[in-house]
């Protein structure tokens, strides 16, 4: 049982970084405003919602193993709620921000505008 659990935390905890280097490399790659945070959505929201449900495979196992202690399920609720608070916040953000350079007059760029900016 603990060998399912070590299993899909690993899972989770590699493909929640691999998420979160593609966001990285995506904020400093992507051409424009609107696509770089794009990729920082995507850090926020997959990658570190991959991490926490790594960490709560971790604090789950470690509380059924340890069967008369209460604190490893403390810790798993607690990264439920940190968890449930970045799928709010971090769209959210992420929807304000582009709200707001909208309405300062930032346009995404086309593919039009890439053309004609590659010599």
């Amino acid at each position: 049982m603990e060998m399912l659990f070590d299993g899909l935390s690993a899972i989770c905890l590699i493909s929640g970084c691999g998420f979160a280097l593609i966001g990285g490399i995506g904020i400093i790659r992507l051409p424009d405003f609107f696509s770089r945070l794009h990729g920082g959505g995507i850090t926020d929201t997959l990658g570190a919602g991959l991490i926490m449900l790594g960490l709560m495979l971790q604090s789950i196992k470690v509380g059924l193993t340890h069967e008369m202690s209460a604190s490893p399920w403390l810790v798993t609720v607690k990264l439920l709620m940190i968890l449930l608070f970045l799928f709010v916040t971090s769209p959210t953000g992420c929807h304000a921000l582009a709200r707001a350079a909208l309405s300062d007059g930032l346009e995404p760029a086309t593919v039009d505008d890439e053309e004609q900016s590659t010599p």
